[in-house]
């Protein structure tokens, strides 16, 4: 079966003329990930010519500022040794200063009139602002006639604090655009490990009589963090690692994983397939949320060597608050889904910040073989690394050599992308930008299965904060809290830990 067009769609070498217009241009964001990944596209000549990008914002910047700001704040991270290059570059760059709130502010005529006459282009605008401007924002740009048919919204996470908020913010947007037209972002779906997830499933026949039940014992799926939440305590507060990791990336991870082969090589079958897989997950409520997921706030500790402080005392322009006790830091759930190929593997979800390590991977853990005429044996396991180093690691099992007795031991084949293909991995946004640019919403989000992801997590929320109980306390620098570890431990098992950087 060929490649789903996820793995390819990217790679495609058509640059596609565009108009992106990027609210909250001067922004985190877009400085440090959406401007970088633009330059990189443009000198890799994935930019037509003509495609501008115009950044927005309340700052006062006019174009020249804008640019001096690029490339004082950018520039340094790249090692744009190509001067042509970056003034190519610097020449697409457009400021644009608006209020949001303000339709008859002069700043929406000068997007207008920067924008007349182009409306036979694609016109992209990418919303790097907190949610709560998503419907606003869509209806300003409705009021000023710049949505045409050729329009398409981008939208970063968090979509919502649950599902009626996320059904309010699809609402609003969705009563401007049609659901082609909007593009819900998750950076981790751009991840070259993760694309090759596709390719390593549907494009090679020796797994896929294996991906299942039968010889599967369970999957384990980690997001970990080294940093913590200084100066963001406000967001997180209001987040926790539950809604701002698992509810979008790491359930996207999983879906990838446990989803059944799509029928079609198109651009719907994969998130067919994706919704499917979500509807299947066993809900957890109740009694079974204290069995089956785990809370963590990490306390004063050492990351690196260095001493840091704990979530409630770390620096920041507010005190610490009642939620501030309450919010997990750490999470981990035990999933399951409820299908034929699935059924009895438990999906073991991890994520947290002040941990040893930054490191995210998938852990397919194979069960041991039948019957075994060698003492010492271990499973296999196969291991995809999304970051750091992405690769793919296949754990088998061989013979010490040397005569006499047959020592078995694990060893590693291991496919590492810079080193096998000896070139630039590209970062994640730069190929989900490339995907919005070709209007393929195959790594994008459709609003079902956001929806369907909320109405799994949300019955875990209920749980959480209709009890009295505050979450674990474990030292920053571990792996997490002694309850992490039992939840597996229960059935014998244990995390993967092996391997770090």
């Amino acid at each position: 079966m060929p490649a789903p067009s996820a793995a390819t769609a990217s790679e495609s070498p058509t640059a596609h003329v565009a108009d992106l217009v990027i609210f909250g241009g001067t922004g985190d964001l877009s400085m440090r990930k959406l401007l970088p990944a633009l330059y990189h596209a443009d000198r890799d000549g994935r930019l037509a010519p003509q495609t501008r990008i115009i950044a927005m914002s309340r700052s006062g910047l006019d174009d020249s500022d804008f640019r001096g700001k690029v490339e004082a704040e950018v520039r340094p991270g790249l090692h744009a040794g190509d001067a042509e290059g970056w003034e190519r570059f610097l020449g697409r760059l457009h400021h644009v200063s608006v209020d949001v709130g303000d339709i008859q502010q002069a700043g929406w005529g000068a997007l207008t009139r920067l924008l007349a006459g182009r409306e036979d282009i694609d016109r992209i605008f990418y919303l790097a602002s907190p949610p709560m401007t998503f419907g606003p924002f869509c209806r300003a740009v409705h009021e000023a006639g710049l949505v045409t048919p050729r329009s398409r919204v981008v939208l970063e996470k968090p979509l919502g604090r649950d599902l009626a908020g996320a059904q309010q913010i699809n609402d609003e947007v969705g009563a401007i655009f049609d659901e082609h037209q909007i593009f819900r972002i998750d950076h981790y779906l751009g991840k070259e490990t993760v694309q090759n997830l596709l390719v390593l499933r549907f494009a090679n026949a020796f797994l896929e009589p294996i991906w299942n039940s039968l010889w599967i014992d369970h999957v384990q799926i980690t997001v970990a963090e080294s940093v913590g939440t200084p100066g963001r305590r406000g967001y997180y507060d209001h987040a926790g690692a539950l809604r701002d990791m698992v509810q979008n990336h790491l359930l996207q991870l999983l879906c990838l994983v446990a989803m059944e082969p799509p029928a079609r090589n198109d651009r719907e079958a994969i998130r067919d397939e994706k919704v499917k897989v979500l509807q299947a997950l066993r809900p957890i409520s109740g009694g079974e949320a204290d069995r089956f997921t785990v809370r963590g706030q990490y306390v004063a500790g050492q990351v690196d060597g260095k001493d840091v402080p704990g979530y409630l005392d770390e620096p920041d322009k507010t005190a610490p608050t009642e939620a501030s006790r309450r919010v997990e830091t750490f999470t981990a759930i035990r999933a399951e889904v409820k299908n034929w190929r699935w059924a009895g593997v438990p999906f073991y979800l991890r994520t947290g910040k002040r941990l040893p390590h930054r490191r995210s991977e998938i852990v397919i853990q194979f069960k041991d073989v039948p019957h075994s005429i060698y003492p010492g044996g271990s499973p296999n396991r196969l291991v995809l690394r999304l970051q750091p180093s992405e690769g793919i690691t296949l754990h088998l099992m061989a013979k010490e050599p040397g005569a006499g007795e047959v020592l078995l031991r694990p060893v590693p084949l291991s496919l590492s992308f810079a080193d096998t293909f000896r070139t630039r991995v590209p970062e994640a946004y730069e190929r989900l930008l490339m995907d919005v640019l070709a209007g393929n919403p195959t790594l994008f989000m459709r609003r079902d299965e956001v929806e369907a992801a909320w109405r799994w997590i949300d019955p875990i929320i209920a749980t959480w904060e209709s009890g009295d109980a505050l979450p674990e306390p474990y030292a920053a620098g571990t792996t997490g809290p002694a309850a992490a570890h039992e939840l597996l431990g229960r059935s014998g098992r244990a995390w993967h830990e092996e391997d770090l950087p």
